[in-house]
């Protein structure tokens, strides 16, 4: 974070309505930003200093995006610049591999390193026996067990949370990322609450998305709790969190395989079916987006060339002279 000869340089460490909260060398301050230019958490902006605008926004190097909820077709960035991702779940009834799946295609979209944590080991009675299953379907990445209330295996998060390093949480509500990252900057930066009692549903209390800079001088990123998540992919994360699929389609006997009743198929004979299954069902969210993205740009660009063709109408017939 630093002066240039005609702007400052800061970090986006929450954005709110009109306006966003922007770290700069020796101090925090608001700055204001252009409708449809909007910042995410962990952006690197360019300020006018006279006025504390946002003037630019520095391309991202990372990012965390999701499709927005609902039934709109269009990407929401949730952070950006970090250089892992870490996907928690609770080692409690909130523990689903279909969801970190999901996570998983959306963490190696991002372009950093996705790292999962199950919390709540504590709670658990088998946690080695969770961390088999959670291999099983992570393909390579790392998986750590830990408690968030006890401390329990949090000397397995120091090779990640090196000098100038930012790390990002993302997870469902309740699994306690905020007890997380308290433990970890080594303070109550932020409120928690209890999980209901019955369905281990939490409640919110992180309400935006915060960067906080630690001593040691690493940031993390904390998240809300999500509740609907649908990764915004071109196919590169489902490829790459579905390594096994990959392999063993190198085996088919056809090279248009997809697995799904042709005779020689390695995957089918191979996988299990819940994780093909899920394999499936995001491969035609996927395909389903990818439709559904290209369709609006035909509309945008048909909407264009209307645009172009009515101004044309209301040139003058021999091309020159002024319009009004």
């Amino acid at each position: 974070m630093f002066e240039t000869a005609s702007a400052l340089r800061g970090r986006v460490s929450l954005v709110e309505r009109g306006f966003a909260h922007v770290l700069l060398e020796n101090e925090e301050r608001n700055a204001t930003y252009r409708p449809g230019d909007l910042p995410v958490t962990g952006d690197w902006v360019l300020l006018d200093p006279s006025g504390f605008r946002i003037e630019t926004i520095e391309p991202r190097r990372t990012q965390l995006v999701r499709k927005k909820a609902g039934r709109e077709t269009a990407p929401q960035t949730l952070a950006a610049n970090f250089d892992v991702l870490f996907i928690v779940t609770g080692l409690d009834n909130d523990y689903n591999t279909r969801r970190l799946e999901r996570y998983l295609i959306a963490g190696w979209e991002s372009g950093a390193r996705p790292v999962i944590v199950l919390n709540k080991a504590d709670l658990h009675a088998d946690p080695p026996a969770a961390l088999r299953e959670t291999r099983g379907v992570a393909c390579g990445v790392d998986v750590l067990a830990v408690s968030a209330h006890t401390g329990e295996g949090f000397q397995q998060f120091t090779p990640y949370l090196r000098d100038g390093a930012t790390v990002a949480f993302v997870g469902s509500s309740g699994v306690g990322k905020s007890t997380l990252a308290n433990r970890l900057l080594n303070r109550e930066w932020q409120r928690t609450a209890a999980v209901r009692t019955g369905d281990d549903r939490g409640r919110h209390t992180t309400t935006g998305r915060h960067l906080v800079a630690a001593p040691e001088g690493w940031m993390l990123i904390d998240t809300p709790g999500v509740r609907e998540f649908q990764p915004w992919s071109d196919g590169e994360g489902l490829d790459a969190a579905f390594q096994d699929v990959s392999e063993l389609a190198a085996q088919c006997r056809f090279r248009d395989c997809r697995h799904e009743g042709e005779p020689g198929c390695a995957v089918r004979d191979s996988l299990d079916d819940e994780r093909l299954a899920s394999y499936r069902k995001l491969r035609r969210e996927i395909a389903y987006l990818e439709r559904s993205v290209d369709k609006r740009a035909a509309l945008e660009e048909k909407r264009r060339w209307k645009a172009i063709h009515k101004s044309m109408r209301n040139l003058p017939k021999d091309g020159f002279g002024s319009v009004g």
